[in-house]
């Protein structure tokens, strides 16, 4: 009797007519259905779902010697008719796998399973053995798991961050949110930076700010870093104010009529009382609060400030560290005083703040040649200088050259534009500040953060 082969049946005639995909072939066991769709998926070039594991071979059943050259199709179990014609079938168990597709209430057999092979004149049929169900089940339990449980991204399509701001950000709230551009260059690189910033932190990190020449905007760079700090990062950083000439650190932050009405809490008091501070609750009695960012102020008695030493800073520092991520400190002008050898001990990178001015680049040349010559190469080398525009110089100093100058012997160099936020060396607040100069300060707060690691 001829075979007819499965794939061109009556049955699959009328499935084209309902979907052109090729139709699922039905299995015995799940790890065969998915054998099935990894070789589709090879054929269409995506990444299979399943690694496939070749099964072993099947033992070849020798025909019963009892079959009759017409016997029944009936007597097979796995066989059925159509039209006089033998049509092999799946098995009828209880673990037989459903059909994998869309559409077909049934599907014929794969010819993997049962190859349709014309039988000689006067022998049956010889059909291979399949296997038991309990090694069907085996099989699929050792499959390999899926890769869309281990790699979800390879199934789902990236979806485009949310533009802020601009043309972009106008379209998306205009559309609804149904055209999408992306976020554009610039949003990119702030996100980035926030990135950066924000990033997690293993110990406790100390970054000084210092100059050789006063005003050039040392502490005005310490608070608006410090408070672009506290805007980006989980943990609120902390300012230490170490300078011996009555420091404004906490002026700047806070602004001096709130200043003035909380108590004059200072270094100096944590310093008679460090021992008895055991928890953050009792530190934050010494401290202030700009927002996020807490300040340890400096001492504002001429004949006090300048007694610090650097044991008494190193006390504080290691207070500091059990309780906060990054500090940064501002060590007031010149690097000889008391306490500048405690800062230097234990800071992880400085910050150079310098001018446009020509005596405050060469200043800023001169505070790194210094730190190089007394056994600070590594904080010379890794330090990053910052130039302020706080007074708009002449157009006949040539700012290009001097960042030139200074950027061959730092590892970064950032610019601080021009605002009179800034400049008027009063409070210093993100919200007033230009976009420029917000941006700046995010370049140095991720600069900074990008020495800890």
């Amino acid at each position: 009797m001829p075979v007819v082969n499965p794939r061109t049946s009556p049955f699959d005639a009328a499935d084209r007519q309902v979907s052109d995909r090729p139709a699922p072939l039905r299995r015995s066991s799940w790890a065969e259905a998915a054998e099935a769709a990894d070789e589709r998926f090879a054929a269409t070039g995506s990444t299979p779902v399943i690694r496939r594991v070749p099964a072993a071979p099947l033992p070849p059943t020798a025909p019963p010697a009892s079959a009759a050259p017409d016997a029944d199709p009936a007597s097979d179990p796995d066989g059925q008719t159509l039209g006089g014609q033998v049509l092999d079938g799946s098995d009828d168990g209880d673990d037989a796998a459903p059909a994998f597709g869309r559409g077909r209430s049934a599907a014929p057999a794969p010819p993997s399973r049962r190859s349709a092979v014309p039988a000689a004149p006067g022998t049956a049929p010889s059909v291979p053995a399949l296997p038991s169900r309990s090694a069907s089940r085996a099989a699929a339990l050792a499959a390999p798991a899926p890769d869309f449980i281990s790699s979800p991204g390879l199934f789902v399509r990236e979806q485009k961050p949310r533009p802020l701001g601009g043309f972009r950000g106008a379209l998306y709230t205009m559309t609804g949110g149904g055209l999408n551009l992306g976020p554009s260059t610039r949003q990119r690189e702030e996100d980035e930076l926030a990135r950066r910033i924000s990033r997690q932190l293993q110990g406790s990190y100390n970054t000084a700010v210092l100059s050789l020449k006063g005003g050039i905007g040392k502490t005005s760079t310490t608070v608006g870093v410090g408070l672009t700090l506290a805007e980006f990062r989980g943990d609120p950083p902390c300012a230490i104010d170490a300078n011996p000439d009555s420091g404004d650190l906490v002026e700047r932050a806070l602004g001096e009529g709130i200043y003035q009405q909380q108590s004059p809490r200072t270094i100096t008091d944590l310093l008679k009382n460090v021992d008895s501070v055991d928890s953050l609750t009792a530190l934050a009695r010494y401290m202030h609060h700009a927002g996020r960012l807490h300040l340890i102020a400096g001492e504002q008695d001429p004949e006090v400030s300048d007694s610090l030493t650097a044991e008494e800073y190193l006390r504080i520092r290691k207070l500091i560290s059990g309780y906060y991520s990054v500090a940064l400190t501002d060590c007031g002008t010149g690097v000889t005083h008391n306490a500048m050898s405690g800062i230097l001990q234990s800071a992880d990178n400085l910050i150079i703040a310098a001018g446009y001015a020509v005596s405050g680049a060469k200043r800023a040349r001169s505070t790194l040649q210094w730190l190089a010559g007394h056994g600070y190469e590594d904080l010379a080398r890794n330090a990053v200088v910052v130039i302020t525009d706080k007074d708009e110089v002449s157009s006949r100093v040539d700012k290009d050259a001097i960042e030139d100058h200074l950027s061959g012997i730092c590892r970064q160099l950032i610019a601080v534009p021009h605002d009179r936020g800034v400049a008027d060396g009063d409070l210093v607040t993100l919200e007033v500040l230009r976009p420029e100069t917000r941006r700046a300060y995010r370049e140095i707060a991720a600069a900074i953060v990008d020495g800890y690691v």
